[in-house]
Parts: structure tokens; C-alpha cells; sequence
């Protein structure tokens, strides 16, 4: 999928850019796929903020998502590939040979007309799912299972992929785009091919009002609050944050602080962290 520009009649066109959807084949989406969406501004059952700066954006509706892909040796027809405002990535939409209808996620490559498959018996080619264990040491893949028939929950964004690095024993060790290195059960099944729409990460937002289209409303630095709004703010002018490191609003240590804790139980299956770490056991 390529990038547009646009001409600039506006200071916030200038540097603007967009995706032209030249993947996309349909633009409504299938009416027994989607569910409405409902608005909660970053706000919990209490009415209460958890997460700030959210409210407002243009309407949607979410697609449902085959993420498990347990539909086994029955081919499927893609018959479009779909924009999804949900997510990075573009969606397919492929109708099984016993007429049932499913998204997934758009894999690099994939277009209308092709055949793909889930289960053991499937080749390995970009959309088909696979177990693990049947999957050859080298190839990318994407939305893995870390807990065999949840579901897809890893490399599901635009332009990701994560590459089978080994197998020993009853785990495999996967690259993940991050840089870390990672055990995950061969029975765990994952899709072939890179995630689509790898140009996502290419596009100029522009302008702010852009951002609010998304649900997404305005930031205001803490370094420019007075000291009672923030740990950031006071002083005369542009000053510093007059503390040892930045802070949240709360007094909390921001930007950078591990908050991973020191023995989750996970992390017995990770190889190598993305700094080039390895955890303690």
C-alpha cells in the first residue's frame, strides 16, 4: 500500500501525508461481522478518568476477528481486503467452502481469489495458520498463540512479523519484532507471512484535528502547569523539571522505569529481552 500526498492549500497540508488504499477492495464491511462500539472516554463503571486525554472521534464499528483460526482443512476463497479503523492492519475477508464468512488478519501478499487454509495439513504460505511444531525453522510469522486455542495474541499491527528462530523439546523460540527472544509451546498455533500495510508507519498525521477524529484529545506538557497542577510545573520561564526524573501528574516515576516485575511467572520464556538482557531466573 503506497503513501499519498496532498496538495497544500493549508499550513497543516503541507507535510500531511495518507495511505491511498490501493489494497483495498471493498469499502462496507460484512453486516454479520461487526458489533457497535460504545464510547467510555477513558472512564471506568465509576465514571471515573483511567485513562486520560480520550473522548470524542468519528464513529465506528468493530470487526470480529478470527484470531483462534480453529476452522481446520476446509478451504477458504479471500474476497476482499478491508480498511479496519480498529487497528494498523488491513483485514481479509474469506469465505470458507462450506459458506461460513470470517476476517483475519491481511498477511503481506494475500489477494482476492487466493485459497488459504488452517490446521496441520495447510502449506506453508502466506495466510494459512499453522500449529507450531508443523511450521519450518526460519519463516515470519505473525498473531501467536501463547496459550494453545486463546487465540492470536502476539505480531498483530501493521508491517510486524516475527521469525521461528528453534524448536527443542515442547517449545519454540521466536524473534519478535521487538529484538526479544521468546519460548512459546509448539502445539500454539501462528499465521504465515508478514502482517500487511507495512507503510502505516510512514504517514504524517498533519494536524491536531486529525488526532481528534481518532477519539484522541490534546496533551498539555506538565512544564507549563503551576507546581500545584503538577511535580513539572513553576518557575520562571522555561526551566526544568527540578527533579531526579520525570514524573507523572501523581508524583510517580515516568518515561523509562521497568515496572515488569522481578518474577513474573512468565519469565521463564524469555530468552532474551529486547535490550539484549537476559532475565534472572
Amino acid at each position: 500500500m503506497g503513501i499519498k500526498t496532498y496538495t497544500p492549500y493549508t499550513p497543516s497540508r503541507r507535510h500531511m501525508t495518507g495511505s491511498d488504499f490501493s489494497e483495498i477492495t471493498k469499502t462496507t464491511p460484512e453486516k454479520s461481522l461487526v458489533v457497535s462500539l460504545k464510547k467510555n472516554s477513558g472512564r471506568n463503571n465509576q465514571g471515573k478518568i483511567t485513562v486520560r486525554h480520550r473522548g470524542g472521534g468519528s464513529r465506528r464499528k468493530y470487526r470480529i476477528i478470527d484470531f483462534k483460526r480453529r476452522k481446520d482443512d476446509i478451504p477458504a476463497k479471500v474476497v476482499s481486503i478491508e480498511y479496519d479503523p480498529n487497528r494498523t492492519a488491513n483485514i481479509a475477508l474469506i469465505c470458507y467452502a462450506d459458506g461460513e464468512k470470517a476476517y483475519i488478519l491481511a498477511p503481506e501478499g494475500l489477494q482476492v481469489g487466493m485459497k488459504i487454509m488452517n490446521g496441520s495439513n495447510a502449506e506453508v504460505r502466506p495466510g494459512n495458520c499453522l500449529p507450531l511444531s508443523d511450521i519450518p525453522v526460519g519463516t515470519m510469522i505473525h498473531n501467536i498463540e501463547l496459550h494453545p486455542g486463546k487465540g492470536g495474541q502476539m505480531v498483530r499491527s501493521a508491517g510486524n512479523g516475527a521469525q521461528l528462530m528453534a524448536k527443542e523439546g515442547k517449545y519454540a523460540t521466536l524473534r519478535l519484532p521487538s529484538g526479544e527472544m521468546r519460548m512459546v509451546p509448539l502445539v500454539c498455533r501462528a499465521s504465515i507471512g508478514v502482517v500487511g500495510n507495512g507503510d502505516h508507519n510512514l504517514i504524517n498525521i498533519g494536524k491536531a484535528g486529525r488526532k481528534r477524529h481518532m477519539g484522541i484529545r490534546p496533551t498539555v506538557r506538565g512544564s507549563v502547569m503551576n507546581p500545584n497542577d503538577h511535580p513539572h510545573g513553576g518557575g520562571e520561564g522555561k526551566t526544568g523539571i527540578g527533579r531526579p526524573g520525570p514524573s507523572t501528574p501523581w508524583g510517580k516515576p515516568a518515561l523509562g522505569l521497568k515496572t515488569r516485575k522481578k518474577h513474573k511467572q512468565s519469565n521463564k520464556y524469555i530468552v532474551r529481552r529486547r535490550d539484549g538482557k537476559t532475565l534472572a531466573k
